[in-house]
């Protein structure tokens, strides 16, 4: 294998579009207040894919050095763990990542800011920080929160209100208050992906001590959890769509939650963790045809 085929390996490209439905549904609200911004856009999309590689190259080595990327592990096999990676190319690319990151996120905030008013700024180079720390320390190092079951706090956090509200506030420059329930939407969808990946590797996280929150409460209990994401998304996104007035064109996006609700039929009847692996990409994809749906609409219908 090569270099290059080695590093998208490790960047793990089918997570890539999960990372950025955020960003879309922030620019769709933005869009559906008549503001909207290609350069701002780009920037925000190309910044949370940085992110989300940072975070998949830290993954890799966190987990690899562990030993919780091991044989018994269901999924495709990972950059360390498969020995097309060392441990030390991936810290350098995990420091290389780092940097880059850090710069886009400046180039972002000077873009949509400017360098009069310095709280915005300032406040979202802070935001950018802490994003490249909890990339990083979801399973590097000993006090590692992947490993303490608080993923899923992180995941919705990130994933939801900061990329749906952040974004949305770089565009306006102030949050409505309906904003919130897209944000809860793509959050809940997003730790559904997590949940979903945890339930997958319930038993090779359990035997290294991975102690992720379905470890915690059990595979039959993780399922309810996992019911109660995906519905309570769905009714966050129909709410705000319910209460916010234009076309009935709106309610496109919705088709989106059509094969979620297939996928949570398949995880009610699979009694094998194993056979949850397929489902990790269709809930993805979901969720990113969703945000891309809700991002047409508004953007371009609306």
């Amino acid at each position: 294998m090569t270099k290059v085929r080695a590093w998208l390996n490790a960047a793990r490209l089918r997570t890539l579009p999960l990372s950025v439905s955020g960003i879309l549904v922030g620019a769709g609200l933005a869009a559906s207040q008549g503001v909207s911004n290609t350069v701002i856009l780009l920037l925000a999309l190309v910044t949370t894919v940085g992110l989300q590689i940072t975070s998949n190259f830290a993954n890799d080595y966190g987990d690899g050095i562990k030993g919780t990327d091991n044989d018994d592990r269901v999924g495709p096999k990972r950059a360390l763990q498969s020995g097309i990676l060392t441990a030390k190319q991936l810290k350098r690319g995990i420091y290389s990542s780092i940097i880059i990151n850090f710069l886009l996120i400046v180039v972002l905030v000077v873009t949509s800011f400017g360098i009069k008013h310095i709280v915005y700024p300032a406040i979202f180079l802070v935001l950018g920080v802490f994003a490249i720390w909890a990339a990083i320390k979801y399973t590097v190092g000993k006090s590692a929160y992947g490993y303490n079951g608080l993923g899923d706090v992180f995941v919705f956090i990130f994933f939801g209100l900061v990329s749906v509200l952040g974004s949305l506030f770089l565009f306006l420059k102030t949050i409505p208050i309906n904003s919130i329930l897209p944000a809860i939407s793509i959050g809940l969808l997003s730790v559904g992906v997590l949940n979903l990946n945890n339930m997958r590797d319930v038993k090779s996280d359990s035997s290294v001590g991975k102690n992720t929150l379905v470890v915690k409460i059990g595979l039959r209990n993780a399922k309810i959890y996992h019911y109660f994401l995906l519905i309570i998304s769905f009714l966050c996104l129909f709410l705000f769509l319910f209460t916010t007035k234009g076309l009935s064109l709106r309610y496109v996006c919705l088709i989106g939650f059509v094969p979620v609700f297939i996928h949570m039929n398949k995880v009610r009847v699979t009694s094998n963790e194993v056979e949850l692996d397929p489902e990790l990409k269709k809930l993805a994809l979901s969720t990113f045809c969703t945000a891309l749906l809700f991002f047409i609409t508004y953007f371009y219908f609306l």
